[in-house]
């Protein structure tokens, strides 16, 4: 009662200064999906300001209940809090990443310190952490469901490993060094958009684009007549621009400049430069983890995944990173041999790799990945993902019109079960703009979770990617790669759709980092299949079904090139371990740090680090710091789980998908390695990752 009455008071005069703000009021639309179409710059501030403060009342009230602290009016009800925090959130953080400006920038530098304090104010406030602390200790004699123990445990480690039991003085230095650390996370970020928005490269004579794809050079010269260049090609350091030069272009200067502009960007010292953003956060990280008790910020990170300890994930890295590096260097000697009759006496040099690849892969396979991206229409591919989904769990997906959303580009489905009941709502936004970080990501803009009138409130989902804008009057055609992350995106959708729980704080994707990417990764497995390739490869001017002569091709070629692919990715995954490995950033060189790392692994010259420094997103703002090693860790599940519907004969198998949705719809409610026993029966085996990227027969 008395919590009602403050909130109460509290939403009352605030709406009265609010009442126009959309972001402040229950949406009139469809599904009560957030009216974006209404939001403008000057309603975010007064929104996150309500929003804070009302989530603020909330904790007092908890904390001031005179009656005795139970699961209910203490864990439940901080569980239930700062829902209107949510719909603000989901909203602006999305719209930043997906379409951003330099206002949008400003309002976050504003709202970073805002949201940290609040953190603050929840995990560091004493009187709410003795009433966790008091259910905690009497949990045993608990009258409380499975998923109930979870949410308490999961509650009070989360304030535990926020600083809870730590004396107040360190409790103000906790709090100073994760405000900081956001304000540099979101300059990091801008720094990268601002490096790559910047970064163009005009071609004036097209004889300098021999063997480049006709589609690729239109999309260029789309680019440089937009940019007050017409008649000229503009390449940029977006993955959709370069990489078509880096696979045909013969032009091997252009090659080299193009991967260049990539691989430093924020590394010029100028004013986006993000070298001195890294150090800072390192010393940021190392004195947070030390307040902690642990000399490096990896093992204070890890302790919640599945792996532990970094000595674990140090011995899994390596496992596979030999066969890996192994594998690339019989690549790279056969990549050297076919340099070798272009260029009698040169080396082969990272620019080289994917030209000469792409050549082997002809010759080899006969596989030209022009003759096969007609048949990978953008929107032909996602009702092929979509297909998979309606196979295996029965879901339905119907396109709905005239739905508010923040960019016209951006496409809405409403996702129901076999009886029609809603699961969900799904956002897809896929091509580049210039206010839209680089990558492919799932976000959550509305939670999955049941309200304390027992009503099922189902999550609203977005895939954001960066694919090829349709050019020349032709629709988007993928790449291979562009096919899998769409299927890879997908899969965390799925995630995220399909939740069961009870909590917001289980629900969906609120899992160990380390388990987050199998439903995402196993999907990846559907995507070259040749009977859901026949449901979707449709080439794009004919209609003709892809031929089984080049679904032949692909799945031949399916285990080509993989000592590349993977050692990319492990060189970034152990340099994110030798960062979050450090006691000290005093001295830290981040250019020779990056050098003597790559030495230390035996990395060859020939392959550059998938993500470089300046530029790692995903460890220096996205959240994945000593993390990224989780792709792999997960590729050993998803490897194995995918090996289960195998091993039936049937790549739809419903006792299989069955048991696999059940695992999806728990969420975080359970521990992952007990999820993963219960679906599988056992333990993952790696070695049915190793198969499939040919390192073992």
């Amino acid at each position: 009662m008395k919590k009602t009455i403050i909130l109460g008071a509290i939403a009352m005069s605030l709406l009265a200064c609010n009442s126009s703000n959309p972001l402040l009021e229950q949406p009139a639309t469809p599904f009560g999906v957030p009216a974006f179409d209404q939001v403008k710059l000057e309603h975010y501030m007064p929104a996150f300001e309500q929003a804070i403060a009302e989530n603020k009342a909330e904790v007092d009230a908890i904390v001031a209940n005179e009656e005795a602290p139970t699961f209910a009016n203490t864990i439940e009800a901080l569980d239930r809090s700062g829902m209107l925090l949510e719909r603000v959130a989901g909203v602006f953080f999305n719209v930043l990443e997906a379409d951003g400006n330099d206002e949008m920038d400003a309002i976050a530098e504003k709202v970073s310190p805002m949201m940290s304090e609040l953190s603050a104010y929840i995990t560091l406030n004493e009187g709410l952490f003795a009433r966790i602390k008091a259910v905690y200790d009497q949990r045993e004699s608990l009258d409380i469901t499975p998923e109930q123990m979870r949410l308490l445990t999961e509650t009070y480690k989360g304030f535990a490993d926020n600083g809870a039991n730590l004396p107040a003085e360190q409790k103000e230095r906790l709090k100073a060094i994760n405000e900081e650390l956001g304000l540099l996370s979101l300059q990091f970020g801008r720094n990268v958009v601002a490096e790559t928005n910047s970064c163009q490269r005009f071609v004036t004579n097209e004889d300098e684009l021999k063997g480049l794809p006709e589609s690729a050079k239109a999309a260029a010269a789309e680019e440089a007549t937009a940019a007050g260049h017409p008649g000229e090609w503009l390449f940029t350091p977006k993955r959709t621009s370069f990489t078509p030069v880096l696979q045909y272009c013969e032009n091997r200067e252009l090659r080299k400049q193009l991967l260049m502009d990539y691989t430093t960007r924020a590394n010029h010292g100028n004013d986006n430069d993000n070298k001195a953003v890294i150090i800072r956060e390192m010393e940021l990280r190392i004195e947070r983890a030390k307040l902690f008790g642990y000399d490096n910020p990896a093992d204070y990170i890890l302790k919640d995944c599945m792996a532990k300890d970094h000595q674990t994930v140090d011995a899994f890295l390596q496992s596979v990173w030999a066969p890996s590096l192994a594998a690339a260097k019989r690549e790279a000697a056969a990549l050297q041999e076919l340099l070798s009759q272009d260029y009698p006496g040169e080396k082969l040099q990272p620019w080289d790799w994917w030209f000469y690849a792409e050549k082997l892969r002809k010759a080899k396979y006969a596989l030209d990945e022009e003759e096969i991206k007609p048949y990978f229409e953008l929107g032909n591919v996602r009702r092929g993902a979509f297909g998979v989904a309606t196979k295996l769990y029965g879901l339905q997906f119907e396109p709905l019109q005239d739905m508010p959303v923040y960019n016209p580009e951006v496409e809405v489905f409403k996702v129901t079960d076999a009886a029609g009941e809603l699961i969900g709502i799904l956002y897809t936004d896929y091509f580049p703009r210039a206010g839209k970080r680089p990558g492919a990501w799932m976000n959550q803009i509305l939670p999955q979770y049941i309200d304390a009138e027992g009503v099922d409130h189902r999550p609203v989902i977005i895939n954001v990617g960066n694919f090829n804008k349709p050019a020349a009057g032709n629709p988007s055609l993928l790449s291979m790669d562009d096919v899998e992350t769409l299927f890879h995106e997908f899969g965390h959708a799925l995630h995220g759709l399909l939740s069961k729980a009870h909590y917001k704080s289980l629900s969906g994707t609120n899992t160990p980092r380390d388990f987050v990417e199998l439903p995402s990764q196993f999907m990846e497995n559907y995507a070259y299949e040749p009977e859901v390739l026949k449901t979707y490869a449709f080439h794009y001017q004919t209609g003709e079904v892809i031929p089984d002569e080049l679904i032949a091709k692909i799945n031949a070629a399916g285990k080509f090139n993989q000592g590349f692919v993977t050692t990319e990715l492990l060189s970034a995954s152990i340099l994110d371990m030798d960062f979050h490995e450090l006691t000290s950033a005093e001295g830290l060189d981040v250019d020779a740090f990056e050098a003597e790392s790559l030495r230390k692994m035996g990395m060859i010259d020939e392959i550059i680090v998938r993500y470089r420094p300046t530029f790692y997103n995903h460890i220096f703002t996205t959240g994945y710091e000593a993390g990224y090693y989780s792709y792999t860790w997960s590729a050993v599940l998803d490897a194995d789980a995918f090996a289960a519907f195998k091993e039936t004969g049937n790549l739809f198998d419903a006792e299989t998908a069955v048991r696999f949705r059940h695992l999806l719809e728990q969420g975080g409610t359970r521990d992952a390695q007990e999820l993963y026993l219960e679906f599988r029966g056992k333990a993952a085996d790696p070695q049915h990752l190793l198969r499939r990227k040919g390192f073992i027969e």
